[in-house]
């Protein structure tokens, strides 16, 4: 997992609420146990006709969303099925962060142990987001801080834990191996 201390980067904007897990990686897609690829199948039934040819419609088939890092969606991003390919997909596509005013405590969950920054942001903020596409930000994990190109920053909320193993790059099993010196010490200690 690639540790992250701060990203800085435009925005891809998807001003809808509710946006579940299967419209983020559609169902037929969850065959794969691996993750490259799912980057492709990202928003697949909004960004390919049914005749798969790119829905020029759709903001990731646009120019200027190319390169974008963070993705801004309305509210209760993730809800619905726990699948762990749409943080898979968001992360294949090149997301690091979702920004959100409420995002869905199971994606939350499943982002953060794959390395996908979901950072919930307050009304106004978030408002201010939705209508400015493109925006370059700046989310500052150590700090917490989230900055517009306004100047204007706010805080976001990131569990102590879940934190820790994003700034150095580890999952909760690479957090454990890191600790196994400590761990044979104690077990030989009750040995």
């Amino acid at each position: 997992m690639q540790s992250i201390r701060r990203i800085t980067s435009k925005t891809v904007v998807i001003d809808s609420s509710d946006i579940d897990t299967d419209q983020i990686i559609p169902a037929r897609f969850l065959t794969t146990t691996t993750k490259e690829g799912l980057g492709q199948q990202l928003f697949a039934d909004w960004r390919y006709r049914p005749d798969g040819s790119a829905n020029e419609q759709f903001v990731l088939n646009h120019p200027q969303s190319r390169g974008a890092e963070i993705l801004v969606a309305g509210r209760n991003f993730g809800c619905g099925s726990s699948r762990e390919h749409a943080p898979w997909a968001l992360l294949d596509y090149g997301f690091r962060a979702v920004i959100s005013t409420e995002i869905a405590d199971i994606f939350r969950g499943n982002s953060l142990i794959n390395g996908l920054l979901p950072v919930v942001v307050d009304e106004p903020t978030s408002q201010w987001l939705l209508t400015h596409p493109g925006a370059k930000v700046d989310i500052d994990l150590e700090s917490l801080r989230l900055t517009l190109p306004t100047g204007a920053s706010v805080a976001f909320p990131i569990e102590p834990f879940a934190r820790h193993c994003l700034l150095n790059g580890v999952d909760e099993l690479g957090y454990l191996l890191s600790k196994l010196s400590d761990i044979e010490r104690f077990e030989a200690a009750r040995a």
